[in-house]
């Protein structure tokens, strides 16, 4: 049965977010809000704790990861970003956007795509993921929430964790329902970004003229 952390949404409480650092460094898995769905995560550097999140969702070794990183100069340790690519992601972090970019070799090969060497990374506008990346140091695992036959588009966040209770560690509740929009996702390994998903902030980057819908 998991630990619930009841956090403030906007001002999380600080001994709640050390109890969750000291769990997640040990390989804890976690269901936790973010700025668009619920997600299931864990630290990036804990192996044992991203192979467990892929057995939960059914996920194969090949099949990459998204992960969300503190800002957009933590991002540039773990992938390569370029100069029209910062451009771009400057004026969309944070918030609800995936970036598929080069990965460096800080990140780990059971998180990146393996024939493109690429990797997805989100900077997400929500004070308990800030809160718990500033903490813990470390870029956190994030995939969605929703496995196996569960119902993306009603299931509230009671339902959720009660569906997960037994198979994560730590469940955070931040009192709000999930969102049912994903992110949007922007491909930045191209010379001009191309948007492989629309989601949650697509109006937003619709609005930028150097990115095209692939």
């Amino acid at each position: 049965m998991a630990t619930i952390y009841t956090l403030h949404p906007e001002s999380p409480q600080a001994f709640k977010i050390e109890k969750i650092r000291k769990q997640l460094q040990k390989g804890a898995v976690m269901l936790y809000a973010t700025d668009t769905v619920y997600a299931i995560g864990c630290d990036l550097q804990s192996k044992s704790a991203i192979q467990r999140v892929r057995q939960l969702k059914k996920l194969s070794n090949d099949k990459p990861l998204t992960f969300l990183c503190l800002s957009l100069s933590n991002i540039a340790q773990y992938a390569y970003v370029s100069d029209p690519a910062y451009r771009t992601m400057r004026h969309l972090i944070p918030g609800p956007y995936t970036f598929i970019l080069p990965a460096t070799k800080l990140v780990p090969k059971l998180v990146m795509n393996p024939k493109r060497k690429t990797t997805g990374i989100r900077v997400p506008d929500h004070a308990v993921c800030q809160a718990l990346l500033q903490n813990l140091g470390n870029p956190i695992i994030s995939t969605s929430a929703h496995v196996g036959d569960m119902d993306e588009t009603y299931l509230s966040r009671y339902e959720l964790f009660d569906a997960l209770d037994k198979q994560v560690d730590i469940i955070i509740d931040s009192e709000a329902d999930p969102s049912y929009l994903a992110s949007t996702i922007l491909d930045m390994t191209a010379d001009e970004p191309i948007v492989r998903r629309k989601g949650l902030g697509f109006d937003v980057v619709e609005q930028l003229a150097t990115i095209s819908v692939g």
